[in-house]
């Protein structure tokens, strides 16, 4: 069976994020100053072969794990859709 992984890795809540910084403080010169603590982080989609979803979802995880998420300075979440 064929995958799709609908994953994304965003910084964790106590490390800075300087480009979520950035924007936030672009947000008040756009006059939407309503607009604050932006974060920004990455979306990655990716397909796996597996026999099941199970075994799809222990190989996303590797993947985010191992390559995908810096995992000292960033959580990742990730949803998986039958193709």
């Amino acid at each position: 069976m064929k995958f799709i992984a609908e994953i994304n890795v965003m910084p964790l809540k106590e490390i800075l994020d300087p480009q979520g910084k950035a924007v936030t403080g672009s947000m008040k010169n756009l006059d939407l100053s309503e607009i604050s603590n932006v974060r920004i982080g990455k979306h990655i989609t990716l397909e796996v072969d597996a026999n099941s979803a199970e075994a799809a979802s222990e190989k996303v995880d590797i993947a985010c794990k191992k390559l995908l998420a810096n995992m000292i300075m960033e959580k990742y979440e990730f949803e998986l859709k039958a193709v």
